[in-house]
């Protein structure tokens, strides 16, 4: 799988994505991230540790922020492939599960269609 599209990477993470990454690997030197497809946690960017998370068969790895792993169910991929995530970071409280769980601070992923444009909201059905 190409970790680009016309040369844009999968996935990119902001300056505080970054920030939280090495303060978190403070803690836990090798983590990953496993994007989220919803329940509990919505749809976060998961942080664990590398040896607790096993990556199955049909995950796609999108390639790597900060030099660490970012992967997505395929079925998720499916759905989102025209699409560069990006993660970031906002006030609040991780991901129960997720290594940034308390510490007041937790990832959000955003995302934007590969090609220069935004993603935006899908318009009301009687609009």
């Amino acid at each position: 799988m190409e970790t680009t599209i016309n040369g844009e990477p999968r996935v990119i993470a902001t300056d505080a994505a970054l920030a939280l990454i090495t303060e978190i690997q403070a803690d836990y030197p090798k983590i990953l991230f496993h994007q989220s497809g919803g329940c509990c946690d919505g749809s976060s960017p998961m942080c664990y540790p590398a040896d607790d998370f096993i990556v199955g068969d049909h995950d796609v790895k999108l390639g790597e922020i900060g030099g660490v792993p970012v992967f997505i169910s395929a079925s998720q991929f499916e759905a989102w492939k025209h699409t560069q995530l990006i993660i970031d970071v906002v006030p609040g409280r991780g991901g129960m599960f997720s290594l940034d769980n308390g510490r007041e601070k937790r990832f959000l992923t955003r995302s934007r269609m590969f090609g220069g444009g935004e993603a935006c909201a899908v318009p009301a059905a009687n609009a």
